[in-house]
């Protein structure tokens, strides 16, 4: 049952062949079993799961249920819901019991999906590697001494080992591409505005966005056909049509343009990384898609001027976590300047606060022109790249990561080496464009991806690309050890 997708058990609801009730268990019993190995959830919300199972057995029987009734789905732990705690992965919200639910989570509930718990992440979304969350490191399902990739590495481990059959994640700078294509997952990061980011705890207000997390591009197709839309209570979200995702997937994509961006394929890039990407876009030459080489030339310059953006952003956002207005409060304080300086040292992770120094620095008096300013102008430069290139293309291809899941611990005492690690998908953040990274293969066991970038809007073209290519592979029908057993 856990080896099917979304649109497979939602068929089965619907044929009566289980009741939600039964997936929800069959699932509450493979988290109970396995992630103890993975850590991939903070908070599993067991009883309530079953409540809403409940529900939606007789929202089915009675004829009236929605996209996603009965489907059992992990939320981020970045994402509020009423009554359940909502910790960022961070010691300064492990007591945070969130007074209202998200717009994506809360959008979700309206299909009715179940909520299976909250899946672990790097503290306020800041890492590569999910270590650096309060709750301890994530293992990646496919070998337990190597990383699942982050910030969304509990949701991509958690889907990977078939311990839930889709998830919500959070993208900044890759967030729900890089591990998805650690985990052998499909993730899609939406345009900027396309889904709601109220009740989502923000890191980088103008980087972030959710999107959904899937084995398969059909399975992100149903959950962004439920996530997507305008919200009144974001002043980012943007009121545009949503598309028909769903019918959008069986297109013809006889005549598609792909670009290739040549600074997607340095000759720094290992070998057998790019090998597996060139190999899914010839299947999609297959399939009649046309191949074009393109230039992105400031793109190389998006990891520094993401690590000037990013932590300015969230050196402002983080500011309200003081231990008066949010968040951790230390016991017994001097005065009030005891209090905010060991309320902040001790809820704060050291990533956390590298990140704020780092931000607080850029945008501090005299040198807020000769980083963040010029960061802003590169931003810029690198979304103009894109624009021209897509003047000329459809989509955009390359590999997701430079490299497959890394050992844990290899990179925690080298933040750059780390940083760079998200080197292919932070441009299109920098951008607002959305994008998708599905399984293409696998390199000494370990899974890699490739991302499928799309122009404004365009999420149902890269949805039918990244399906077409589904149909003709099965490489995102591979799972581990955790997957095989029925």
């Amino acid at each position: 049952m856990h080896n099917k997708t979304l649109t497979e058990l939602k068929a089965g609801l619907a044929a009566g062949d289980f009741s939600s009730r039964e997936l929800t268990e069959h699932f509450l019993a493979r988290i109970q079993q396995h992630d103890g190995e993975l850590n991939s959830f903070i908070t599993v919300t067991a009883e309530q799961a079953l409540a809403q199972a409940d529900a939606a057995d007789a929202a089915i029987a009675a004829g009236n249920g929605g996209l996603l009734t009965g489907l059992p789905i992990a939320h981020k732990d970045i994402f509020c819901t009423e009554g359940v705690r909502t910790s960022c992965g961070s010691k300064m919200l492990d007591s945070f019991i969130a007074p209202y639910t998200a717009t994506v989570v809360e959008k979700m509930a309206a299909e009715g999906a179940i909520m299976l718990g909250k899946t672990n992440m790097d503290e306020f979304a800041m890492g590569s590697s999910n270590e650096t969350s309060y709750y301890g490191p994530v293992k990646n399902p496919w070998d337990l001494e190597r990383v699942p990739g982050g910030s969304s590495g509990g949701a991509a481990a958690c889907l990977g080992a078939r311990l839930a059959p889709g998830a919500t994640g959070t993208d900044t700078g890759g967030s729900i591409r890089q591990p998805a294509a650690l985990n052998n997952i499909t993730g899609l990061k939406p345009t900027y505005g396309r889904v709601s980011r109220w009740g989502m705890i923000a890191f980088a207000s103008s980087l972030d966005q959710a999107g959904p997390m899937a084995q398969s591009a059909e399975d992100c197709a149903l959950m962004l056909q439920a996530m997507a839309g305008h919200d009144h209570r974001d002043s980012t979200s943007l009121n545009e049509k949503v598309d028909d995702y769903l019918g959008a997937l069986n297109n013809d994509i006889s005549g598609l343009t792909i670009g290739i961006p040549e600074e997607f394929f340095p000759d720094t890039l290992d070998g057998a990384i790019a090998d597996n990407s060139r190999a899914a876009i010839r299947e999609l030459e297959k399939l009649g898609a046309k191949v074009v080489s393109v230039s992105l030339p400031s793109v190389k310059l998006s990891v520094p001027a993401y690590y000037v953006i990013a932590p300015a952003e969230a050196s402002s956002n983080l500011s309200r976590f003081d231990g008066v207005r949010f968040g951790h409060r230390c016991d017994d304080p001097k005065d009030l300047e005891d209090l905010y300086k060991r309320s902040r040292s001790e809820g704060f992770g050291d990533e956390v606060k590298r990140r704020i120094l780092v931000g607080a620095y850029a945008l501090s008096a005299g040198y807020y022109d000769a980083y963040y300013r010029r960061a802003q102008q590169v931003r810029r430069l690198i979304r103009d790249d894109f624009v021209r290139a897509f003047e000329k293309v459809d989509v955009l291809m390359g590999p997701t990561a430079p490299e497959t899941a890394f050992k844990l611990g290899a990179k925690k005492d080298d933040p750059v080496s780390m940083y760079m690690a998200d080197v292919f998908t932070i441009g299109v953040n920098l951008a607002g464009l959305p994008a998708l990274s599905m399984p293409t293969g696998f390199i000494n066991g370990l899974p890699t991806g490739t991302q499928i970038i799309g122009n404004y809007f365009r999420e149902g073209q890269i949805l039918n690309v990244a399906h077409k290519y589904q149909q003709a592979t099965d490489w995102h029908k591979q799972a581990p050890a955790f997957g095989g057993d029925q």
